[in-house]
C-alpha cells in the first residue's frame, strides 16, 4: 500500500514543492521592476483607450509619460484636470489642454437626400458603404446607421432623421467616431470655434444639388469673402483652417445655400 499510494503522492508533493521554490527564486532574480508612478498615472486616466493621445491606450500612454517623457497634456478625455494630476506625479508642467469636439461635415438628412435602394444587410455604415458607395443619393454624405454612435463611450452622438448629431457639450474629442466613419465626415475642431462647414460632397454644384438639397455648390463666395484666408474650396466643397479662422462669421453670412453654420 505504501509503494502503491503513499510513495507516489509523496514524490509528486516533493517535486511540486521544489518546483515552487525554484519558480519563486527565479521570479525574484528575474523580476522586472516597474516605476510605481506608471500605475498611479494609469489610475488617473479615464481608461477610454481611445488613442487620441497618440498611444495604443491609457496604459501605453502612462508608460510613455514616465519612460519616454511624453507630455502630461495629451489625454483629451481627461482634460486639464488629468493633465494637472499627471504633472503633479511627474513634477513637470501640465501645459495647456485645448478642448476639442467632433463635428460632422454633412447636413444631408432624410429631408434633403433620397434613398437609391433598400439595404437589407447588417445595418452598419461600413457594411452599406461596400454596396455601390452606400444607399443614399449622395455617396459622400452621412449613411446614418450609427457606427459613430456605437463607438462613443460618452453617449454624445445620436441619429436623428438618418444623420448623426454630435453634442459638443458631451463630446470629449477622443476621435473614435472620426476613425470609424467610412465617409470620413467627422473631424475634430476647437470647441471655441463657432464656424462649421456642413458638407463634404466631391461632386460639382449641379450634381450636388440634385443629390442633396443642403449641399455645398462650390461657388467659392465664402473663400473670396474670408479676409483671413481661412476657408478654401477644394473638391467642390469648402473647408476651414481653424488656426487661421477668426470666427467673424462672414463666410456663413455670404454662403448662398447656408451650408456654413455660425453659432454666435
Amino acid at each position: 500500500m505504501f509503494e502503491t499510494y503513499i510513495l507516489p503522492v509523496t514524490v509528486f508533493a516533493v517535486i511540486g514543492l521544489i518546483a515552487g521554490i525554484l519558480l519563486t527564486v527565479a521570479s525574484k532574480i528575474f523580476e522586472v521592476k516597474t516605476d510605481e508612478r506608471i500605475e498611479k498615472i494609469s489610475e488617473i486616466l479615464p481608461q477610454a483607450n481611445c488613442g487620441a493621445c497618440g498611444y495604443a491606450g491609457c496604459g501605453d500612454y502612462a508608460n510613455a509619460v514616465i519612460t519616454k517623457g511624453a507630455p502630461a497634456n495629451l489625454c483629451r478625455p481627461g482634460g486639464a484636470d488629468t493633465a494637472k494630476a499627471i504633472a503633479e506625479i511627474t513634477g513637470t508642467e501640465a501645459g495647456d489642454v485645448e478642448a476639442l469636439t467632433a463635428v460632422l461635415h454633412c447636413s444631408g438628412d432624410c429631408n434633403a437626400t433620397g434613398i437609391r435602394y433598400n439595404f437589407t444587410g447588417i445595418r452598419t455604415c461600413a457594411s452599406v458603404k461596400r454596396f455601390y458607395s452606400g444607399n443614399s443619393t449622395c455617396s459622400f454624405g452621412c449613411v446614418g446607421f450609427g457606427d459613430c454612435a456605437q463607438v462613443c463611450e460618452y453617449n454624445g452622438i445620436t441619429i436623428v432623421n438618418d444623420i448623426a448629431h454630435i453634442n459638443p457639450d458631451i463630446c470629449v474629442g477622443c476621435g473614435q467616431c472620426a476613425a470609424v466613419c467610412p465617409n470620413h465626415l467627422i473631424t475634430l475642431k476647437p470647441k471655441s470655434a463657432k464656424t462649421v462647414v456642413r458638407c463634404s460632397s466631391g461632386d460639382n454644384g449641379k450634381v450636388t444639388k440634385l443629390n442633396c438639397k443642403n449641399g455645398c455648390i462650390g461657388c467659392k463666395m465664402c473663400e473670396k469673402t474670408c479676409e483671413a484666408g481661412a476657408i478654401t474650396v477644394t473638391d467642390f466643397h469648402a473647408s476651414i483652417d481653424y488656426e487661421k479662422c477668426t470666427d467673424c462669421g462672414a463666410c456663413a453670412e455670404k454662403c448662398p445655400v447656408k451650408v456654413i453654420e455660425y453659432s454666435r
